[in-house]
């Protein structure tokens, strides 16, 4: 149901955020059994404790509105969060993709707290702006945390592998960061159909040109090393975010979830490239390591713009239900 105002549709972001950490909950009870590494595994049980807590603040500040949670959408989360636990024990390199998805995941809980403080604000509900922005910043934190031990990762998902077998799973990397492009292009692509304003269209197809040169450099490493991107990889991958693109055009405020899930897979980007130069110097394969920097570095300027606009966002997403500003 389309919110009418204000506070009907700050009451629906606190029930969708109630279910984020309901899935966040259900991954942090996992985690620690997959690291693979007792300073991740901390990393991760302290911050279940965070995330049971967040969640607890939320069904306080719905229960201050005479609001209810979302009994399915909190199920749905609690599943989803359950099987990316057993996504990530199916991997060979458990640890490495453990916190690779856990760091974007963590900006994406930031993006929501971030948009659910400034329509707090709006709605003139300063309790709501006190908690969201209290969980903003742990969401940070951890993501933080997360980003200093992308060494940790790596070596616990390569410490059983000999030297021959290093560059074959450089090879893998590679894949995988090829096919992760692909699917952040079928994201870019509907991001400019459904952004809401042309600053944020512009951004999305200004970052969807740079994507496009970032995977064929991908694969053209793949190529010098004389292997080849995944098509099972990209074609999975591309489906995903054909169905992400269907899931956002659905949603009443369509550029404000969209604009955090492109925060997040920027993330999810940043993180991938982060371990593909670490896993590349191990291999001693310094022109995909040079390679990798130089894309780290777009990726990180593309998650700055994107969440420079978040306020366009909300405000596309607000003017497209017909919600007035206060």
């Amino acid at each position: 149901m389309t919110p009418k105002d204000l506070d009907e549709q700050l009451t629906k972001y606190l029930t969708d955020i109630h279910s984020i950490e309901a899935q966040a909950l259900a991954q942090m009870r996992t985690a620690p059994k997959l690291a693979g590494d007792g300073q991740i595994a901390q990393a991760f049980s302290d911050h279940l404790d965070e995330t049971a807590q967040h969640g607890r603040l939320i069904s306080q500040r719905l229960e201050a509105r005479g609001a209810k949670r979302a009994t399915i959408k909190d199920l749905a989360g609690t599943l989803t969060g359950k099987g990316f636990g057993a996504f990530a024990a199916a991997q060979p390199d458990t640890p490495g993709k453990l916190v690779v998805h856990a760091f974007s995941y963590e900006h994406m809980e930031e993006a929501a707290y971030d948009l659910l403080g400034k329509v707090a604000e709006r709605a003139g509900d300063l309790d709501t702006v006190a908690v969201a922005r209290q969980i903003e910043l742990q969401e940070r934190m951890m993501g933080d945390r997360l980003g200093g031990l992308f060494d940790r990762a790596v070596d616990a998902s390569l410490r059983d592998l000999g030297p021959d077998d290093m560059g074959k799973q450089l090879d893998k990397y590679l894949a995988d960061v090829h096919a992760i492009e692909g699917q952040s292009l079928a994201l870019l692509d509907k991001g400019t159909k459904l952004a809401g304003s042309s600053e944020l269209e512009a951004a999305y197809a200004e970052h969807h040109a740079q994507t496009e040169e970032q995977r064929r450099l991908v694969a053209a490493r793949l190529e010098h090393r004389g292997s080849a991107p995944s098509r099972l990889k990209d074609a999975a991958l591309r489906l995903g975010a054909l169905n992400w693109g269907a899931f956002f055009a659905a949603q009443p405020d369509t550029p404000a979830k969209l604009v955090a899930f492109a925060y997040a897979v920027e993330h999810l980007e940043v993180a991938a490239y982060e371990t593909l130069w670490r896993v590349a110097a191990r291999a001693g394969d310094q022109e995909t390591v040079q390679m990798a920097e130089r894309i780290l570095e777009q990726e990180r300027t593309a998650a700055e713009r994107i969440r420079s606009l978040f306020d366009q966002a909300l405000d596309a997403a607000l003017d497209a239900q017909g919600i007035a500003a206060r």
